[in-house]
């Protein structure tokens, strides 16, 4: 079944099967039919007060909406005309922030009148939400477009200029990203999805619009628990979303409290962050009858490449690309429209991996070889010669909505690359290569890449072996000032949570030998630095290890030479 906006199924699914639960929260339930007249009415009424094209799915013009019960009966509402939804450190959710039900409700309802909804996270300061929300208040209409062109969201990302950075979607992009989803992923797909993350995670909104999509409903969980997702998945079948971080806590807990296996999921599907391949074996163990995906993406490109599930896979590689992605691998000193490595991938699902004419294809094939098939260094000249991954698809973002009050460029933004004919090139500024198989690999983000004894080399190679020690749960790595090397490279850590055996924690020469059995030499850390077991890991407001904040702590633990609070020397 295909739809032409996300809204869509909302009518089909409760016309099909009323009754059949749509949401689920844990402690209570809304069926198709009654989401749908939830939705129909508050729809109506954004359009009744001529609503922005933009509302923000906490705004205060809800106040005066139409409130419904669990069966979708609606009251009456009082009318108003509604101009910008201006003061948003004091807007509310229908007075209910910690409502997930009313949030996917509310979002339906803004996209199903035609407009864009915004999605703030909760935890912003007001200083923040003001900043956005008069950028957003400066940004053109979106008039209605054919196709599902027309936008109807707004995500936020991070950015470099002190404010988040917003992307705009339009339908079409997310639409044919569940097609492509359910096409990659088997009938697992169609069962029931299990979201347990805020919808300001796009990550979690995508997995709930799954849901709703398929007409399989959805478990929603404002706040990750994962004894509750345990309860929650030992009935019916379900399709899990998750970031690795969540499932390293229910594998944690799974040997804890030795759990039995939760028979009932089919699908897991792994995104946000690399999973540590090797707790796979204790992931299918936990989910014996799942299949296990990983995929990659971004924010502004949606889905790009995937792979089964597999401890054996170089940590590099993320997959072959999706059924109607193009990537093409530009060399980090070219130009645009410079020969590049393309891989295909036909729309049927047959892949087809061709290679752009080069002066020399067969060093350039050479340059690409799997890490694991070639020596040390045959794997720094492939090092050199990766570059940014474009992409293309019809699943790219349409733009940016952000302030950037004094016109300086965003060093994080995507680089767009616009061809009409056959479709915009857009980089994330993502660093890989593909391989001799067709499957991309993962380098690093361009951004991050470091210069140390006059070789290039991306900390994000490094973490992932940090994190794949046993005794390792988080790790960032930088590079700090050195008279000789350039930048010496350090490295913050924090152990995993197993209080009983701390006096087995391993000591500097082990994690020396760790890293030096795994890597090339000048890759190893010369000094590392534990958090404090008190001390809140730095994270961004989507989970992710919030690298500058790392690096800021690391500068000042290495100029006074013995650690402060949060850090100590190892």
């Amino acid at each position: 079944m295909h739809f032409a906006t996300l809204d869509a199924p909302l009518a089909y699914w409760a016309d099909q099967f009323p009754n059949r639960i749509a949401l689920d929260d844990g402690t209570r339930q809304l069926s198709f039919a009654a989401l749908h007249r939830a939705v129909e009415a508050r729809a109506a009424y954004l359009r009744d007060i001529d609503a922005p094209w933009h509302v923000w799915l906490d705004a205060t013009l809800w106040h005066d909406a139409p409130t419904t019960d669990d069966a979708g009966h609606a009251a009456a509402p009082t009318r108003r005309k509604a101009g910008y939804p201006g003061d948003l450190a004091s807007a509310t959710l229908s007075g209910r922030h910690d409502d997930p039900i009313a949030r996917l409700r509310d979002f339906l309802a803004i996209i199903h009148s035609g407009r864009a909804a915004v999605v703030a996270d909760d935890d912003w300061p007001d200083t923040v939400r003001s900043g956005l929300g008069n950028a957003l208040a400066d940004t053109p209409a979106a008039p209605p477009a054919p196709g599902g062109l027309t936008p109807f969201y707004v995500g936020f990302t991070s950015g470099s200029t002190g404010l988040p950075k917003g992307f705009r979607r339009h339908h079409l992009s997310w639409t044919e990203s569940l097609r492509t989803a359910i096409a990659a992923f088997g009938p697992g797909a169609q069962s029931r999805v299990f979201c347990p993350g805020r919808l300001s995670h796009s990550l979690f909104l995508f997995g709930a619009l799954q849901g709703l999509w398929t007409g399989a409903g959805v478990v929603l969980q404002q706040r990750f628990s994962a004894a509750r997702a345990f309860e929650t998945l030992r009935s019916g079948e379900h399709c899990v979303v998750a970031v690795p971080s969540q499932l390293a806590v229910m594998l944690d807990l799974t040997a804890r409290r030795t759990l039995a296996p939760l028979t009932g999921v089919t699908l897991v599907m792994i995104s946000g962050a690399r999973w540590m391949r090797e707790r796979t074996p204790a992931l299918r163990a936990c989910f014996p009858n799942a299949r296990i995906v990983e995929f990659y993406g971004a924010s502004e490109t949606s889905f790009v490449a995937w792979t089964d599930a597999d401890e054996h896979l170089p940590d590099a590689v993320v997959g072959r690309p999706f059924d109607n992605v193009e990537v093409r691998i530009q060399p980090l000193d070219a130009t645009p429209g410079d020969d590049a490595e393309v891989s295909h991938a036909e729309i049927d699902g047959t892949d087809r991996f061709d290679h752009a004419a080069s002066t020399n294809a067969t060093d350039a094939v050479h340059a690409l070889r799997p890490a694991e098939d070639i020596d040390p260094d045959a794997r720094s000249e492939r090092l050199d010669r990766a570059g940014l991954i474009f992409v293309r698809s019809p699943m790219l973002f349409n733009d940016y909505v952000y302030a950037n009050a004094d016109g300086a460029a965003d060093e994080t933004a995507a680089i767009r690359e616009r061809d009409a004919g056959k479709g915009d090139w857009l980089s994330v500024r993502d660093v890989g290569y593909l391989d001799k198989a067709g499957r991309l690999c993962l380098i690093g983000r361009a951004k991050r890449m470091l210069v140390t004894q006059g070789k290039n080399l991306f900390p994000e190679e490094i973490e992932s072996v940090l994190r794949a020690h046993p005794w390792i749960e988080e790790a960032s790595v930088h590079g700090v000032h050195d008279p000789i090397r350039g930048r010496a490279l350090v490295a913050a850590i924090r152990w995993r949570d197993m209080p009983a055996e701390s006096d087995k924690r391993p000591a500097l020469t082990e994690l020396f030998h760790w890293c030096r059995a795994r890597l090339e030499p000048y890759k190893t850390p010369r000094r590392f630095f534990v958090f404090d077991a008190e001390t809140h890991w730095p994270s961004t407001t989507s989970g992710k290890t919030d690298h500058p904040a790392v690096a800021a702590l690391l500068e000042t633990a290495c100029a006074r030479d013995t650690g402060h609070a949060t850090l100590r020397p190892l």
